[in-house]
């Protein structure tokens, strides 16, 4: 019992970080500092995508299933769980592109924000 629910656990890490990369650039917008950990998330699924690497998540469910006496699911997380699943296959590359540009626009505004915070602000005269 304890490697299926180390499986789970693992599943739920990967659609944590998956959902984090997504939106952890507008968290930012709330949290500022948490941006670098937004960066390094980004890079890293930028790193993964475009090598082709598989995930070290993808590696530790396939060995924690394989322990609970089942096979591993034979692909990576994506494709196993999402690609099929939330979306057509098909729709890969511009799913990709969207979570890109998703990345981008709340790197964007989060800049925006940030130089509006540093303008100085005009002053009312007390009535």
């Amino acid at each position: 019992m304890g490697y299926r629910l180390l499986t789970v656990l693992v599943v739920l890490l990967h659609f944590g970080f998956l959902a984090y990369l997504v939106a952890g650039g507008f968290l930012a917008w709330r949290w500022p500092r948490t941006v670098w950990l937004h960066l390094t998330a980004a890079t890293w699924g930028v790193v993964v995508v475009a090598a082709g690497l598989a995930c070290p998540l993808t590696h530790a469910e396939h060995w924690a299933r394989r322990r609970a006496g089942e096979t591993g699911v034979g692909e990576g997380f994506i494709d196993h769980y999402l690609e099929g699943v939330l979306y057509p296959e098909r729709y890969g590359t511009e799913v990709r592109a969207l979570v890109a540009v998703l990345v981008l626009v709340s790197w964007a505004g989060l800049l925006l924000r940030l130089r509006a915070a540093r303008q100085p602000r005009p002053r009312t005269r007390p009535r």
